[in-house]
């Protein structure tokens, strides 16, 4: 989290649809932090995208004359995204791709890694380690839970490096100044 991937996904979307390219951007319907019908990065960028439940509802709402397919917090989808991923690059489509490849206890974090596998191109973004400021790959959750996916930004998570990544810390307290 926090390395840039919903800012460099819009910023990627953009520049096709200044060139006049036809771009549909989806994001899972469950990712309702920001927005509910925009991807918005950390940084406040925005763009306009279709809130989907699963693959086979992104793959039914692809429209024929798309040619840019923008998807953002990919970790959230189901497995099938990297049969529907595949069948849109087989019919020549661009699909970009933003999500965490591993989840807060350092595991890989499905489809990603699968879709990774997959991929033509693969840019890995490292954030800024919010201990030490160096190059911070991993996901610190800040907040007690046992289940997989916690929807939430800075009040939940931490961008940690491979130093100050610790997968038994306490919960911390939060400070409301």
């Amino acid at each position: 989290m926090f390395s840039g991937k919903s800012e460099e996904l819009i910023r990627r979307v953009t520049r096709s649809k200044i060139a006049r390219i036809p771009v549909q951007v989806f994001k899972p319907a469950i990712d309702d932090r920001y927005a509910v019908s925009e991807v918005v990065s950390h940084s406040a960028l925005k763009i306009e995208a279709t809130p989907v439940a699963d693959s086979m509802q992104l793959l039914k709402a692809v429209a024929s004359d798309t040619q840019v397919i923008g998807i953002d917090e990919g970790q959230f989808f189901d497995d099938g995204l990297v049969e529907v991923v595949d069948y849109l690059a087989t019919t020549g489509r661009q699909v970009i791709i933003a999500g965490l490849d591993t989840d807060y206890l350092r595991r890989p974090f499905e489809p990603i890694p699968t879709l990774c596998d997959r991929a033509e191109y693969v840019t890995k973004m490292l954030a800024v380690c919010h201990r030490c400021g160096g190059p911070a790959l991993y996901t610190q959750r800040i907040v007690q839970s046992d289940e997989l996916v916690v929807l939430g930004a800075t009040d939940a998570y931490e961008a940690r490096c491979r130093m100050c990544y610790d997968p038994n810390e306490p919960e911390q307290p939060r400070l409301s100044l």
